[in-house]
């Protein structure tokens, strides 16, 4: 498969899973919040004493520990793409947060995961039953979803705590297995390099280079192997981020959890597409005392040493609170609070795509 990626005249994101909500921080222009989306969109009751819309926080998003984007683009009067990159963690807040949305399940052709952890995994068997009964009940049959995964998927993974790290106290839920995913009406694809995707416009990455001399994986991350039973397996080596080339933009980053360091992802994806960095998103692993020595170094690299640094940073998930003031501080505004229920819209420009140059570090 070609890795060969297309420039797109728009980009659009939804975020459909995150940690946080974020209703009130000013917005940079592109970036709405979901209480207008509702108001504009979605024809909320009105009451019939004041004649005013009513906000019922039923049909709003609500948060979870995990991550999901719906990824739409668009190449000049093309039929856009819409793509799903991971599922967040369970059966219940992709398929509440789809439908606050109003997302048209049935035009989601591909889903991607980024590894294999239940909470960017967690919501895939749900959401294809629901894409299932929605193209059943309301277009009518269509061609199946296609499911891209890492073929590395393990038996399990567990979490073994410091100071130690060699004592299991807990294992991730059960990621969807390639039987059930097929049953489920998805049509697995298997992939361990990189590829492009949506008729050409985003790559999911093979392997992530590790270079970073900080960026040293998870501490206490376990893998289960028959036979052996727990191992260490500080490097999620199944890990996987996507980009997307905006026309005089440049290059939007997903990184659902950076296990592998965004900094390690960010020097992968420049060393590739010889293009600056407009927007990095999603979870960068930088919470808790394991990692906060990691917040400066990788602050540093994406705010100094990147050249140019990108335009927005909107650090999700796993990010922390420490790096999301260490990050505000150094991008000001381009540090974006993002949540669930925001979406982006990034528009190209041809004119101005003559003058970008890559970027260097």
């Amino acid at each position: 498969m070609s890795d060969q990626l297309k420039s797109v005249d728009q980009l659009t994101i939804t975020f459909l899973v995150d940690n946080c909500i974020e209703w009130f921080t000013q917005l940079p222009p592109g970036f709405t919040h979901e209480l207008p989306q509702h108001l504009r969109f979605h024809h909320p009751e009105i009451d019939k004493i004041t004649n005013t819309p009513i906000l019922d926080f039923d049909k709003f998003c609500c948060g979870a520990h995990g991550f999901s984007a719906l990824i739409q683009t668009q190449i000049s009067d093309t039929t856009p793409e819409l793509v799903l990159f991971d599922t967040g963690p369970d059966s219940l807040s992709l398929v509440r947060n789809i439908s606050a949305m109003q997302i048209p399940v049935e035009k989601i052709t591909r889903v991607i995961t980024s590894h294999w952890h239940s909470d960017h995994t967690g919501g895939l068997l749900s959401f294809l039953r629901l894409r299932n009964s929605a193209t059943t009940s309301e277009t009518g049959p269509v061609t199946s979803c296609i499911i891209d995964v890492h073929p590395d998927q393990p038996i399990a993974r567990g979490i073994a705590p410091g100071p130690t790290y060699d004592t299991v106290i807990c294992r991730l839920a059960p990621d969807p297995s390639f039987e059930l995913i097929q049953e489920t009406g998805g049509t697995l694809e298997l992939h361990d390099e990189g590829h492009v995707v949506a008729g050409g416009t985003v790559y999911v990455s093979g392997e992530i280079p590790r270079v970073t001399e900080w960026e040293t994986g998870l501490p206490g991350a376990m893998r289960w192997k028959d036979g052996t039973g727990w191992t260490p397996e500080t490097h999620i080596m199944d890990e996987r981020y996507a980009a997307i080339d905006v026309l005089g933009k440049g290059l939007v980053l997903f990184s659902a959890c950076s296990h592998a360091g965004i900094v390690n992802v960010v020097k992968d994806a420049v060393s590739r597409f010889s293009r600056p960095v407009y927007m990095i998103i999603g979870g960068l692993h930088l919470a808790g005392k394991d990692f906060s020595p990691r917040i400066a170094p990788t602050v540093k690299f994406l705010s100094e040493q990147l050249r140019p640094s990108p335009t927005y940073v909107l650090p999700m998930h796993c990010s922390g609170f420490a790096s999301k003031v260490a990050l505000e501080q150094a991008f000001g505004e381009g540090c974006v609070p993002a949540g669930v229920g925001l979406k982006v819209e990034v528009v190209g420009d041809k004119e101005h795509d003559k003058r970008l140059s890559p970027a260097v570090y």
